[in-house]
C-alpha cells in the first residue's frame, strides 16, 4: 500500500519514496530549552511522533534525530535581538548550561507522558560547534557568504532558488534593499551564518572570525546532515518555520552541497487559544501541569489533537478539552468492554476495519478519519476480538488501549443513584425481575449504567 505525505516543497500529496528502501531518516526542529514547552509546541511533537509510528506500522526502520538548540536562537527567527539562552540566564541568575539542562529535562519529561516517543538522537547545538564553523567557511569559500563588522551573512542573490519553500518572492526581497539601512547586509534577507561576540557576551568560541556564536539555521544543516548524511528523506517542523528557518535551511544546505539535501518537508499548523494567537503577553500558553491543574490528563490531550488533521489549525478551548475529556472516557469504557468480552468466532469486518484504518493513516496521516474507523468497529457487539484490533491501531494513536480497566463510577456517583442501585440489588436477591428492570431504566435516565458482577454491582456514566 503507497504511503502518501504532504511535501511543503511541492504543495502538493506524494507518493513517500525513500532515499534508500526500507529506511526512512527524519529530522525536526526541537525546542529552544529557555523555557516549558507549551501546548502548541507539543502538539507539533505528537505529529512528529504520529509520523514516526505510521512509517514503522508501515514496516520502515526508522532513524529520527530532534536537535536541541542550546545557543545561537535570537529573540526573532530571524538575527534581531538578545540570544533566548543568554537572556533566561541572566534572568533566572544561572548560567546558560544549567537553564539548558533544566528545561531540556522538563521537556523530555513533557513528551514522555504524550507518549511522544523520544527520537533516537537528540543533538545539543553546543556540542556540534566545530561542524557548524566548516560548513560556514565551505559557503564562504564557494562564494555564498560574505564577512561584516558582526558576523558571517548568507547571499540569497547568489542563490536563484531562494523561496520555493515559502514561495516568497526573491526580487521583491531584493528590492527592499533599497532602503534597508542595515549596516553591512547587502540584502534585508541575507541571514547570519556566524555572529561576532561582543566582549560580555556569555555563550561564544574560537572561529576563524574570532569569538563569536552560530546563527540559529546553521545548526539544523549542521545536525541533519551529520546524522542523516547528505541527503535525506524528511524535515519536519511547525508551519511557523517555513518562511526563514526552513526556506533558509534549504539554502545554505543546497549552496554548500550543491545539491537537493532534503526530499520531503513537513509542516503541523498552528494551535490557537479561543480562536487567537496564542501569546505569553496574552497569559494562554498554557502547559501539560497546567492541564493537569485543571483535572485533565495527558491522554486526553493527545487525544483532543488526534482528532484534529496536522495540516489543519486546532483551535484550543477548555470547553473542546472537556469535550475531548468526556470522548477519551467513553471510548476507554467501550475498550473495556470488548477486552472483558470473550473471543466470538471468525468475524472478517475486523479485518476490514483495519485495512480502513491502515488506508487512513497511509494517507498524509489522516487520523481523525483513522480515529473513525476506531469508533465504527466499537459498535460492533463485544468481542476480544474488537479490542485486539484496537491494539494493533494503538501502535498509531499511543493512547493507551492497554492500561483501559474497569470505568467504575460507583463510589462518584451520587448518593440517590448508588441508593437506587442497593434497592436494585435487593429486589433482585428477591427475583422481582420487573421492579428491577424499573429501577435499572429510572437510574439510566439520570445518566448511569447499572452493570451486574458476580459480587454485585458497578456503575457508569452514559
Amino acid at each position: 500500500m503507497d504511503l502518501k505525505i504532504y511535501n511543503t516543497l511541492s504543495r502538493s500529496k506524494e507518493v513517500f519514496v525513500p532515499v534508500r528502501p526500507g529506511r526512512v531518516g527524519i529530522y525536526t526542529c526541537g525546542p529552544t530549552v529557555y523555557n516549558y514547552a507549551h501546548i502548541g509546541n507539543l502538539r507539533t511533537y505528537i505529529f512528529m511522533d504520529i509520523l514516526r509510528r505510521v512509517f514503522a506500522f508501515n514496516g520502515y526502520k526508522v532513524k529520527s534525530v530532534m536537535n536541541i538548540t542550546d545557543v545561537g536562537h535570537l529573540l526573532s527567527d530571524a538575527d534581531d535581538g538578545d540570544d533566548k539562552m543568554s537572556m533566561a540566564a541572566a534572568e533566572q541568575k544561572k548560567t546558560p548550561e544549567e537553564i539548558a539542562e533544566f528545561y531540556s529535562a522538563a521537556f523530555f519529561r513533557d513528551i514522555a507522558r504524550l507518549n511522544v516517543r523520544r527520537p533516537d538522537v537528540t543533538p545539543k547545538a553546543t556540542e556540534h560547534i566545530g561542524d557548524m564553523i566548516k560548513i560556514v567557511q565551505a559557503l564562504l569559500d564557494k562564494g555564498y557568504a560574505y564577512e561584516t563588522d558582526d558576523g558571517i551573512y548568507f547571499d540569497i542573490s547568489k542563490f536563484p532558488d531562494y523561496g520555493k519553500l515559502s514561495g516568497a518572492n526573491l526580487e521583491e526581497q531584493l528590492a527592499g534593499a533599497r532602503v534597508d539601512i542595515n549596516t553591512g547586509k547587502r540584502h534585508p534577507a541575507d541571514f547570519a551564518l556566524w555572529k561576532k561576540a561582543a566582549p560580555n557576551h556569555i555563550m561564544k568560541w574560537p572561529s576563524p572570525w574570532g569569538m563569536g556564536y552560530p546563527g540559529w539555521h546553521i545548526e539544523c544543516t549542521a545536525m541533519s546532515n551529520k546524522y542523516l548524511g547528505d541527503v535525506f528523506d524528511i524535515h519536519t517542523g511547525g508551519i511557523d518555520h517555513v518562511p526563514i528557518h526552513h526556506e533558509n535551511e534549504i539554502a545554505q544546505a543546497e549552496a554548500w552541497l550543491g545539491k537537493k539535501a532534503v526530499n520531503y518537508w513537513m509542516h503541523s499548523e498552528f494551535m490557537l487559544v479561543d480562536g487567537g494567537k496564542m501569546s505569553k503577553s496574552l497569559g494562554n500558553t498554557y502547559t501539560v501541569d497546567d492541564l493537569a491543574a485543571k483535572g485533565y490528563t495527558p491522554m486526553e490531550f493527545r487525544y483532543m489533537c488526534l482528532n484534529v488533521q496536522y495540516r489543519q489549525k486546532l483551535n484550543f478551548t477548555w470547553e473542546a478539552m472537556a469535550a475531548a475529556k468526556t470522548a477519551y472516557e467513553r471510548l476507554s469504557a467501550l475498550l473495556y468492554r470488548h477486552k472483558t468480552a470473550p473471543a466470538p468466532g471468525n468475524r472478517p469486518e475486523i479485518e476490514k476495519y483495519l485495512g480502513e484504518f491502515h488506508e487512513a493513516i497511509n494517507d498524509d496521516l489522516n487520523v481523525p478519519m483513522a480515529m473513525g474507523v476506531l469508533w465504527k468497529m466499537l459498535r460492533l457487539p463485544a468481542g476480544k476480538d474488537v479490542y485486539d484490533a484496537a491494539l494493533v491501531m494503538d501502535k498509531v494513536f499511543a493512547l493507551d488501549f492497554d492500561k483501559v480497566a474497569s470505568p467504575d463510577h460507583t463510589a462518584e456517583a451520587p448518593p440517590e443513584i448508588r441508593e437506587m442501585a442497593e434497592k436494585r440489588r435487593e429486589v433482585r436477591r428477591n427475583k422481582n425481575w420487573a421492579e428491577s428492570d424499573r429501577l435499572r431504566d429510572e437510574i439510566a435516565a439520570k445518566g448511569y449504567k447499572v452493570l451486574d458482577t458476580a459480587d454485585g454491582y458497578r456503575l457508569e456514566k452514559i
